[in-house]
């Protein structure tokens, strides 16, 4: 199949580098990274003359090139485009717009690997505008497309219905405990200092070595559980240097320190040998509160906003965690926690039942 080069089948307008304050209440919204991956709090607005180039409206695609790699299509109306994100003007070649979006997607691990920088991560136009696409007829985009479509939205319905069970335990967490926003219950505070320890990774880049102990970043808990398709190794040497700190143990909770997910939570679930980042946390309970409630106060909206409050960095947010000792948090009565941990526990079950029936369900054919 013929490949092009992305460089060769359209242009790509980057944002404008909009100052903290030509963000106002007023205008046209000013579209950042976080607002494209859903992790936006504050939106701003800009109310002022700007260049023709960097306004998006429906239908627009969009390409994050920097901190977080990505591939959208606009629908929400018409927007000004921050920088670190290019808008795609089809002017070079014939190709269904469907397609290009799939097609960049595929090619994302390729673009990862040729990122550079250390704290902000991104992909220079150079290497950008050299990454290779298939490149089929018109027809034969369209139909791949048709079918890479059927099955999004396959996969779509069942993130609605896992989306389900989650809000049907969050609904339960808020009725055993109440709001975490003002304590309806009357129930007891205590700091996070009381009830668990709080441990940040290890600070530089280790050497990377074919096999050894798996090294875990904060990349590897974007979803409900710890993925491991995809880990670095240390040897076993530098694993024994590395301090208590960056050993997580089987129900500490994971969580995100950098990048557009700040705050997520995600359980370690079973013993394994693994060493953490400084991107990636970890709390350990001390007993007065189990790791699924601590799990699932810290996907609490209460939380969510005192993170927001606690970013720092532009391009690449970071989450500073000074904060997190003192901060007090609702403790229940442990029983209580325990059947709620039951009650998650059987949703759990139907959240796999969920993905087994998607992973044993049939295959679109190439005719359909």
């Amino acid at each position: 199949m013929e490949q092009k080069r992305l460089g060769d089948v359209a242009t790509y307008i980057n944002g404008y580098a909009f100052k903290p304050e030509d963000r106002g209440s007023e205008g046209l919204p000013i579209i950042r990274i976080q607002d494209l991956t859903g992790n936006a709090y504050d939106v701003g607005f800009y109310n002022g003359n700007y260049p023709e180039r960097i306004e998006i409206k429906n239908g627009d695609v969009l390409i994050s090139w920097s901190a977080s790699l990505g591939v959208y299509i606009w629908n929400r109306g018409r927007a000004l485009l921050n920088q670190h994100i290019f808008k795609v003007v089809f002017d070079k070649a014939e190709v269904n717009k469907q397609y290009f979006v799939y097609a960049v997607k595929y090619n994302l691990k390729e673009m990862e690997t040729k990122a550079h920088g250390a704290t902000m991560k991104h992909i220079i136009k150079k290497d950008f505008d050299n990454t290779r696409i298939p490149f089929p007829s018109l027809e034969e985009q369209a139909k791949i497309a048709n079918i890479l479509s059927k099955v999004a939205n396959i996969i779509e319905t069942r993130k609605q219905e896992l989306q389900k069970l989650d809000d049907l335990i969050k609904a339960r967490f808020v009725e055993t405990f109440g709001h975490q926003s003002h304590n309806e219950k009357s129930l007891p505070y205590m700091t996070i200092d009381d009830i668990a320890e709080i441990y940040l990774g290890i600070t530089h880049t280790p050497t990377y070595v074919d096999s050894g102990v798996m090294f875990i970043s904060a990349k590897n808990t974007s979803g409900d559980f710890l993925d491991l398709s995809d880990v670095k190794y240390i040897s076993r040497e530098e694993f024994e240097g590395a301090p208590k700190g960056s050993k997580p143990q089987v129900n500490d909770v994971l969580f995100s320190r950098v990048g557009s997910n700040l705050g997520h939570p995600v359980i370690l679930k079973e013993e394994l040998e693994l060493c953490t980042f400084v991107s990636l946390g970890f709390l350990r309970s001390k007993g007065t509160v189990t790791s699924n409630y601590l799990k699932h106060w810290m996907r609490d909206e209460f939380f969510a906003k005192q993170v927001a409050e606690h970013v720092k960095g532009g391009g690449q947010p970071n989450l500073n965690t000074g904060w997190l000792k003192e901060f007090k948090i609702i403790v229940p009565d442990l029983e209580k926690q325990k059947e709620f941990d039951d009650f998650c526990d059987q949703v759990d079950k139907s959240k796999v039942a969920i993905l087994k029936n998607y992973l044993q369900g049939g295959v679109l054919s190439y005719d359909n």
